[in-house]
């Protein structure tokens, strides 16, 4: 049982490798998936990251109950322990893309809802069973749900605890593509790809900003977006791609 990091050019790959037991994370699990993420945050020679499960069965169906459960319920640890495997921490403004196979449940969504871009498998099965069992997502959901799909779809989904298929959450605007299931990591990566290949200045700031700026008043979240546009118009990246939009332009 692991949590795999693997970097191969600018694009790191984190897998959660536990297919026997459905990608369900243990504690350790939990911390060395936060550990990951911190990593990545530091390493700048990482551009963009694509986030999956080992096997066909499952993506992640959250914390493996027999160790979360009774160490929550005993008031000895607290949820906010698994923040940086939530990715509940500020500054991560690298792309990640997740590709999800079989079974998404509980804590494998939250930590989803992390991710930037998603790419499912028509055979995926999403579910928050939470509600059933006495508690509710903690792990980033109760924020980012109804923040990133319309309100009424995201109190479906949280409050009934049932299950939905790739299709529901397609057209609820949870997942962005769905492919059959051989096509899930090829597409993740081929996505990652064309991100590396573009300004990783220019991508972060989009991505900061649309962390930190949809919930400002107005005036001032258009006065934080001028800033952060002149940060990226005055940057190194900026200047060789203005400089190599000139020289293509002389050339005809």
């Amino acid at each position: 049982m692991s949590i795999d990091l693997i970097r191969n050019g600018h694009i790191a790959t984190v897998r959660i490798n536990r297919p026997d037991k459905l990608n369900a994370l243990t504690l350790a699990m939990y911390d060395d998936l936060g550990s990951a993420f911190l990593d990545i945050k530091d390493d700048a020679d990482v551009r963009v990251v694509v986030l999956t499960g080992a096997g066909e069965r499952a993506f992640c169906v959250g914390a493996d109950l027999t160790e979360s459960i009774p160490a929550l319920a005993s008031d000895k640890m607290d949820i906010s322990a698994w923040d940086p495997a939530h990715l509940k921490f500020t500054g991560f403004h690298k792309p990640m893309i997740s590709a999800i196979r079989g079974l998404c449940m509980g804590g494998g969504f939250e930590i989803m809802l992390a991710t930037d871009i998603r790419i499912a498998a028509g055979t995926a099965i999403f579910q928050l069973p939470e509600p059933k069992h006495g508690f509710v997502p903690a792990g980033g959901t109760l924020v980012r749900l109804v923040r990133q799909i319309g309100y009424a779809h995201a109190m479906e989904i949280m409050l009934t605890a049932e299950r939905f298929s790739a299709q529901d959450m397609l057209a609820k605007g949870v997942v962005n593509r769905v492919c059959p299931s051989e096509q899930v990591e090829p597409l993740a990566f081929k996505i990652a790809e064309k991100i590396a290949t573009l300004s990783p200045g220019a991508v972060q700031t989009i991505k900061e900003a649309a962390l930190t700026l949809q919930d400002l008043p107005l005036a001032e979240a258009f006065r934080q977006e001028a800033a952060l546009g002149q940060r990226t118009f005055t940057s190194e990246d900026a200047r060789r791609g203005l400089a190599a939009f000139a020289d293509k332009g002389t050339k005809k």
